[in-house]
This record gives structure tokens, sequence and C-alpha cells, in this order.
């Protein structure tokens, strides 16, 4: 069965604009899951933000990089959120903020990777 899964993933043909967006929405959904969880687990807590924060932290890098094509105030507009991103989380940690201003940043995000289609189901 796992081969068959690895078939069909490796036939199917993303372009990174999708590959983004269904990156953001296993983030997202690990994010709201953990906003669910029992607070005194932190494990979960300490999984989605971690892989949240390196996916924002990844994003960044990837703006500050000069060949990027993105335009330069776009690029900044990423990396400021990144910090933010970074900050919340450990807000969130501290139990002193919650998941959802996190899972919202990212569906914004998801709603931009998706074009027009996504905004106007939305």
């Amino acid at each position: 069965m796992s081969l068959q899964a690895y078939q069909r993933a490796a036939q199917r043909a993303e372009n990174p604009r999708e590959a983004e967006y269904r990156l953001f929405g296993q983030v997202t959904r690990a994010l709201m899951e953990a906003s669910k969880a029992d607070p005194s687990d932190l494990q979960v807590r300490i999984d989605a933000l971690d892989w949240n924060r390196r996916l924002w932290t990844t994003l960044a890098t990837a703006c500050e990089d000069p060949s990027n094509a993105l335009p330069a105030a776009l690029r900044a507009q990423f990396v400021s959120l990144s910090l933010w991103v970074s900050r919340h989380s450990s807000a969130v940690m501290r139990r002193e903020e919650d998941f959802e201003p996190l899972i919202e940043v990212n569906r914004m995000i998801m709603q931009g990777l998706a074009g027009d289609t996504a905004v106007e189901a939305a």
C-alpha cells in the first residue's frame, strides 16, 4: 500500500506554488490540531510551532537571497512576518498568546498561493 502511495506521489507533478500551498496546508493543520490539544500536551504544541517556525525561517532565508525574483518590498514583508512568527510562537509556548493569529497568517498566505479561486471560495 505504501508503495502505491509513493508511486502516485511521484507521478503527480507539482509546480513550486502548489508544493508551497500543500506544505502551508500541512503545517496549518498541525497548528489547528495543536490549538485543540490538551494544554499539558507540550509535545504536540512544540512540534507544530517548531514546524511552522522552520517553514517561515526557510521562507525568510529564501527571501534574503538577492537572486530571489520576488519584488524587494514583498521579500522584506515575508522576512518581517517570519520574525513575527518566531516571536509569537514563543509567546504561544509561554501561554501568553494563542495559535489563532499564526493560523490566520498561514491561511492568508495559502489564499495568495491559490490565487483568485481560493479568494472567491472564501
